[in-house]
């Protein structure tokens, strides 16, 4: 996608008008700010109009600016170092409300995701989870805690679940070499991509495992090694990765696969609750009022 882009600017850079070439520069050097600006924004950091720049969009071979913006974050993607995403950040939320301004991009990835993300995919998975003899879910570095989600609940649901969060590849390869076509590898991950996921997910299939990735591109190196894939959008550019909407797809995930076992979770929960009763697990407000009223006598 890189050389696809930047090739089509060199190509064109003769014919492009003295604007126009200010735009390409810009791109060239900067892309990694380019891509994360307004049309309007990027025409006034070069100084050129906002329609200069659509123009620019659509004399590139783009249906629109936002296909060049697209093309443009496709070209960064898993490339940004921690430093460039504290700069873009900043770029992008300016003197805004921090608060508002995050809350709201978030917001915006859920409403996205629900818009990508493949119904078909989404059932095949629940399927192959259900029906699976292991589980083995992936998530390492900042997807460690979103892995540590699912698999807490689905250990709950499944007898046999394996959580994999290690860095070392060989440890990896320890936790999944007994996977067969029986079992399933739910791969997790997110601009930085994990190289061990793509490893981790590539060995699962080559032993005829149900691949599904979760991840926020068709664009991610997960997809080619995937049977199901659900495209959760994260935010590449943020100072942290943002995994709201990956945690609301994995919280419909669990949803889903506790409907298709109703009737075997709620006796697995009936006896949860009776274990957690009896060692007090949760606190019990009536019983811990009855206590204070007693004391306070």
């Amino acid at each position: 996608m890189i050389t696809h882009l930047l090739t089509r600017i060199d190509l064109m850079m003769n014919s492009f008008s003295k604007g126009q070439k200010r735009i390409a520069l810009y791109i060239e050097e900067h892309y990694d700010k380019a891509a994360f600006m307004t049309a309007a924004k990027l025409g006034e950091t070069v100084g050129v109009s906002e329609s200069t720049v659509v123009r620019f969009a659509t004399e590139l071979g783009y249906d629109g600016y936002p296909k060049l913006q697209k093309a443009m974050q496709e070209m960064i993607r898993n490339k940004l170092t921690s430093v460039q995403r504290i700069e873009v950040t900043s770029n992008r939320i300016g003197n805004d409300n921090v608060l508002d301004s995050v809350l709201n991009q978030d917001i915006e990835k859920i409403r996205r995701t629900i818009e990508e993300t493949s119904h078909e995919d989404f059932n095949r998975a629940v399927d192959e989870i259900c029906k699976a003899k292991r589980i083995y879910i992936f998530g390492v570095r900042s997807t460690a805690a979103i892995a540590g989600f699912l698999a807490y609940y689905f250990q709950l649901i499944f007898e046999n679940v394996t959580v994999i969060n290690t860095t070392s590849t060989t440890t990896m390869y320890e936790h999944i070499f007994r996977i067969s076509s029986d079992d399933i590898i739910i791969g997790i991950s997110f601009p930085r991509y994990s190289s061990m996921a793509v490893e981790a997910m590539d060995f699962a299939r080559s032993r005829g495992a149900h691949a599904v990735a979760i991840t926020d591109s068709m664009a991610s190196p997960l997809v080619s090694s995937a049977d199901s894939v659900l495209i959760a959008r994260s935010d590449m550019a943020s100072i942290v990765d943002s995994l709201v909407a990956p945690l609301s797809l994995i919280n419909a995930l669990i949803v889903a696969t506790v409907l298709k076992k109703k009737d075997e979770v709620s006796e697995t929960f009936r006896a949860l609750e009776q274990v957690w009763n009896r060692e007090g697990v949760y606190t019990n407000h009536e019983a811990d009022d009855r206590k204070a009223s007693r004391d306070g006598r």
